[in-house]
């Protein structure tokens, strides 16, 4: 009777504690007070359609952009990286919520005994009257365990568990937003390297024409050899050039294999067509810093692992509290197979446990004040989470509208500089003007052309990145 009033007492303790548990319970950071991003205004400005939320890749209109980054999602060993480490999250989960539960286990067992007669103990048996050397044992129970979570340390364990769950979903997302930014990037510099290689043949064959009319002229005895070699010199310079865009332009095709999961070459035949280099789309209203905490993912990762550095507090806290356990067996042992599971081989077992570290509060007071450190350290990476996001996002934005300003400007004095060129070459076929200003207006034709295009591109990967910063997709909602 007494033994039952134990038991009562002990299942009424773990019912009126099952909706509490030790430690503080979490409670979100303050969320910035800005309502809106500083360079917002000047994206808006710009009159551009917003993106499609759902792949945000499409808004640059290229279809070869769009099935390269899809492949990239489906093919990066990054990607897999980040789904094997979910996989683990998930059974580190499975295994906290289990330990809540009550746990059994069927033990069996049959041996066979031949005794000696040499030991101690031997020795007595053997002058008891009646003794065999030779026996049996056979036994099978059913076992069956649980370990009461009164003071709430293991719901703790599991809340912390769910949260690093959570936290390797939310990296799974900044992992497959890395992989396309990155994957659009390295495409933007690959159009942007073959553009600027475009514009550097193109002026090697305008120079090489010079150098033709140059010679021409020179055999002719109407121009200096000095005139002449400073030509050959300009074209010398202007081909010394492309091995660098060259080199840049193998290294970015190579990365881009690698981005998809392949060995270098496997997909370069898809980029080996020069296009032009992608315009940058629209950016729909990107909301504030306080939007950005629920749609960047590598935020999200950050708050996780600061919900599961608070919930590890309150696991430590727990240790302070003993921890009650339930146990019971019951089953059959007999020396003859014939008695197995017959009355007299049947018994059965309960057991009430209680484990407290009551003379080791030295360690588990240590074990909290590292917690709570863990805590605080968590609390501080994820708030320089957050400015480096509202950073990423302004830099980024800023970074946009100043290219595609310059990439106008050096168009509007592109076509100026053109016009100069022809009229300085004809101006010196005519004997006006000396070949020092022809070299001139084509070292600065070529200068604006190889920085417009460096500017569109740098534009194109500023798009880029602000989608990065601003989390991928979204809507303005």
């Amino acid at each position: 009777m007494r033994s039952v009033s134990l038991y009562a007492l002990l299942a009424a303790s773990a019912v009126l504690a099952a909706g509490c548990a030790i430690g503080p319970d979490y409670a979100a950071p303050t969320p910035p007070k800005a309502s809106a991003f500083m360079g917002q205004a000047a994206v808006n400005a710009r009159g551009l359609a917003a993106t499609p939320a759902d792949a945000w890749w499409k808004g640059f209109n290229d279809p070869v952009l769009d099935r390269i980054v899809d492949r990239a999602l489906a093919q990066n060993l990054d990607l897999a990286g980040a789904a094997a480490r979910v996989n683990q999250a998930r059974a580190g989960l499975g295994a906290a919520t289990a330990a809540l539960l009550p746990s059994a286990s069927v033990q069996a067992q049959a041996a066979a005994v031949h005794a000696s007669t040499q030991t101690p103990t031997g020795r007595l048996l053997a002058a008891t009257p009646g003794f065999d050397r030779d026996g049996s044992l056979y036994e099978g129970n059913l076992v069956a365990g649980w370990e009461l979570d009164v003071f709430g340390g293991t719901r703790r364990d599991r809340e912390a568990a769910l949260a690093r769950y959570d936290a390797a979903k939310a990296g799974m997302g900044a992992a497959r937003l890395a992989v396309a930014a990155q994957t659009a990037d390295t495409y933007v510099l690959v159009r942007g390297l073959q553009a600027r290689l475009a514009v550097a043949r193109d002026q090697v064959e305008t120079q090489a024409r010079l150098v033709d009319t140059v010679r021409l002229q020179y055999d002719n005895g109407a121009a200096a050899d000095l005139q002449l070699q400073q030509a050959q010199g300009a074209l010398a310079q202007t081909r010394a050039s492309i091995p660098v865009l060259e080199e840049g332009l193998e290294a970015a095709l190579n990365a881009m294999d690698v981005i998809q999961g392949v060995q270098p070459g496997t997909y370069r035949g898809e980029l080996g067509e020069a296009t032009p280099i992608p315009i940058a789309p629209g950016l729909a209203d990107a909301g504030g810093p306080a939007e950005l905490l629920r749609r960047r993912p590598d935020l999200v990762v950050a708050e996780q692992r600061l919900r599961a550095s608070n919930a590890e507090v309150g696991s430590a806290l727990s240790q302070y509290f003993p921890k009650f356990s339930l146990s019971g067996l019951a089953g059959t042992a007999t020396t003859s197979r014939d008695t197995l599971f017959e009355n007299p081989a049947n018994q059965a077992q309960g057991v009430v446990g209680l484990r407290w570290r009551l003379f080791d509060f030295g360690r588990v007071r240590a074990e909290v004040k590292a917690a709570r450190g863990r805590k605080a350290e968590a609390l501080a990476a994820y708030e320089q989470a957050v400015l480096r996001a509202s950073e990423d996002v302004e830099n980024a934005f800023v970074s946009l509208v100043k290219r595609e300003r310059q990439a106008q400007a050096l168009w509007d004095g592109q076509a100026s500089l053109a016009k100069a060129r022809s009229a300085s070459q004809a101006a010196y076929e005519a004997g006006a003007v000396s070949l020092v200003e022809v070299l001139d207006a084509d070292a600065r034709l070529l200068s604006v052309r190889d920085a417009q295009a460096q500017a569109r591109t740098e534009a194109a990967r500023a798009a880029i990145r602000s989608f990065q910063a601003l989390g991928g997709g979204w809507s303005a909602s």
